[in-house]
């Protein structure tokens, strides 16, 4: 007998370790879901203990966002203390066996809106983030105009989508609140919804309310979940639509014809809603809808297909599209170029970039704290582990009612002989989840990468719940099996915070850093321009200063300063060439707002003026900044010691 019959004789070292490994991700079930079936009450003591340990975290975020501002060393730690604080009690009582429907629901609600507002207290009284105040410069359009559509150079699709704006307004004008309150208002209102609506998604397609919260938990490790979804933008009311569709459409299944036809209408006004929204949602509801109708079709046995399920997925497809062809705005242009340059440069990372991209990306890369970066790889490497564990169990459930267990379900699968189409689909879903780690490890891919993870994460936070329940705690759960899976999923929280942002602190002026570049001085310079310069006159600055003269100072700020000829060519030269200064005489450009400060430091998130301009990790050369001193016909009608406003009227070309 070899060496190698000797290996994987009978009782062998590797082939039960191989029996191991398959013990761990295979689909075998230690279901302990029955006891979680019986009816319970609540606990009105741990419901209130909870009240008030939240309340006390909160107050610790307060504490440390203030002394973020103050520039305070022990602003990390007040802060971070808050924010575990909050996630670790809520997250272990949702995640505890046997606890009741509605307190696990109650708490999730709790633990969703103390995100939100840890969020919101960044900056409490006006919008900061850049996305934000585009959407606010459209709804402050809209209110002052009274009409849609209105022409944003700054975001040119999102005049094509205006239902949170809408929404805004209507709800600042019958409450008389300040657009931004009412619109912090609205935002907290649909944070809470969207937690609802998945929790119900999962309960209904697998039976079980455990699973639902734990899944729920789950997804809160999304990227996009602690900032961008609860930002004044049209990805956070269009994701919500998107998951009252899935859930109503998951709850009507097993209602009888009518009831089940009066669903379908009530999805398709959903649907309809989403297409006006955001058209990255209209695409995750299109993906969602018809691959589930696609796996009902394939399906052999078991229950009656759902052939309304494919009325829903021509709506899915149909009524985007007709949104598009009605308002003349296609999304190649706007999507095209972003889903291009992530998948290039993911292909170059894969195959090995060239010394020289490297280097320029390693050095306009940007940076956190060393505990953010720990905590994001901790909740990556986690949440990689439960889908490890819970994707074929995850699958599994899809054949549940047939009665078969361990890989025989899985057979079943590969058969088509399935009974959930919806479950299938969410732990297939999942698989999207390393695909937009991967994008995100470049900063060309970072946003393909961060729109991905949040279609991605439904399926992510089904099969890590499916995990936890029917393996790492399983039947009657005790010791690190009871402990372990609730820490790992506070850490997941904790780290879909910590990978949202580069700091959720709110610190001193940093250069080129969107939200933490936002301060006194730059403010009052636009608020200035409205004062004394009146609305509406053009202007040229860096993305920054562009962001607030068209917010605070209403000013027509423009993306370019000539067809063809972006800010950062002109302001960053240090002399002007003659295409350059032809381009300035000819431009419709009448004002350059210029920030000194640019000079004092790289870019934080690498760019000074558009994502795609030329990285060096240097800043701008000072005399690059003060060559607008010497053109004739330029006054400085503007200065404060840092920032600058120049008239270029004077060199035009007039006819």
């Amino acid at each position: 007998m070899t060496s190698g019959d000797i290996t994987w004789a009978a009782g062998s070292p590797v082939r039960n370790g191989i029996r191991q490994v398959l013990a761990v991700i295979g689909p075998d079930r230690r279901d302990g879901m029955m006891a979680d079936t019986l009816p319970r009450p609540a606990n009105p003591g741990a419901v209130a203990i909870l009240f008030l340990t939240v309340a006390m975290a909160l107050l610790l975020v307060v504490l440390g966002q203030g002394a973020g501002r103050r520039g305070e060393a022990p602003a990390s730690l007040l802060f971070w203390a808050g924010m575990a604080l909050a996630v670790v009690p809520l997250g272990f009582r949702i995640s505890w066996p046997q606890v009741a429907r509605g307190e696990r629901l109650l708490l999730l609600l709790l633990l969703v809106e103390a995100l939100f507002y840890c969020r919101t207290i960044y900056s409490p009284t006006s919008f900061t983030p850049y996305d934000e105040v585009l959407h606010w410069v459209a709804a402050e359009d809209l209110m002052t105009a009274r009409r849609l559509f209105l022409s944003n150079p700054l975001l040119e699709v999102g005049s094509t989508y205006l239902a949170l704006e809408i929404l805004a307004t209507s709800l600042a004008d019958l409450t008389r609140l300040p657009l931004f309150a009412a619109a912090t208002l609205l935002l907290s209102v649909l944070k809470g919804t969207f937690i609802v609506a998945l929790f119900l998604l999962y309960e209904k397609i697998t039976g079980s309310a455990r699973i639902a919260a734990l899944g729920c938990l789950a997804y809160m490790g999304c990227s996009t979940f602690f900032l961008f979804e609860a930002m004044f933008s049209y990805e956070s009311l269009g994701i919500v639509l998107c998951t009252l569709a899935f859930a109503i459409e998951a709850g009507s299944r097993n209602l009888p014809g009518g009831q089940r036809s009066r669903a379908l209408v009530l999805i398709g006004l959903l649907l309809g809603g989403i297409a006006v929204t955001h058209h990255l949602s209209a695409v995750y509801a299109a993906i969602y809808f018809g691959s589930v109708a696609t796996l009902e079709l394939l399906r052999r046995g078991g229950p009656p297909r759902e052939t309304k399920m494919a009325v829903g997925a021509v709506m899915a497809v149909l009524l985007p599209l007709l949104w598009v062809e009605l308002n003349g705005t296609h999304l190649t242009a706007y999507l095209g170029p972003v889903i291009e340059n992530g998948i290039k440069i993911l292909l170059i990372k894969l195959h090995g970039a060239p010394a020289q991209l490297s280097d320029a990306v390693v050095a306009a890369a940007p940076s956190q704290p060393l505990f953010m970066r720990v905590t994001t790889l901790l909740g990556v490497l986690l949440t990689a582990l439960g889908l490890a564990t819970g994707f074929f169990r995850s699958l599994a459930l899809s054949t549940a009612a047939a009665g078969r267990s361990g890989w025989w379900s899985i057979r079943d699968v590969l058969g088509r002989r399935w009974h959930e189409s919806r479950i299938v689909f969410l732990s297939l879903l999942a698989f999207g989840f390393p695909l937009s780690v991967a994008f995100r490890l470049s900063i060309g891919g970072w946003e393909v990468g961060n729109r991905m993870g949040t279609l991605a994460f439904f399926g992510v936070g089904l099969v890590v719940a499916t995990g936890i329940v029917h393996f790492w705690q399983g039947r009657a759960p005790r010791g690190w099996r009871l402990v372990a899976p609730p820490l790992a999923l506070c850490v997941i929280v904790l780290g879909g915070v910590t990978s949202a942002s580069l700091d959720p602190i709110r610190g001193p002026y940093r250069v080129a850093a969107d939200s933490q570049s936002v301060e006194a001085m730059a403010l009052e310079t636009a608020r200035w321009t409205k004062e004394w310069m009146g609305a509406g006159n053009r202007f040229a600055s860096d993305r920054v200063n562009s962001l607030l003269l068209a917010g605070y100072g209403r000013q027509d700020v423009r993306p370019d300063i000539a067809k063809g000829v972006h800010p950062s060519r002109v302001f960053k030269s240090e002399t002007l060439s003659a295409d350059d200064f032809w381009a300035l005489a000819n431009s419709p450009v009448d004002f350059l707002l210029v920030d000194m400060r640019l000079t004092t430091a790289p870019p934080v998130l690498g760019f000074y003026f558009e994502p795609w301009e030329s990285r060096t990790g240097k800043p701008i050369p000072p005399a690059a900044l003060r060559k607008f001193e010497n053109i004739e016909g330029v006054g400085r009608i503007y200065d404060n010691g840092f920032i600058r406003i120049y008239d270029m009227r004077g060199m035009h070309v007039r006819p």
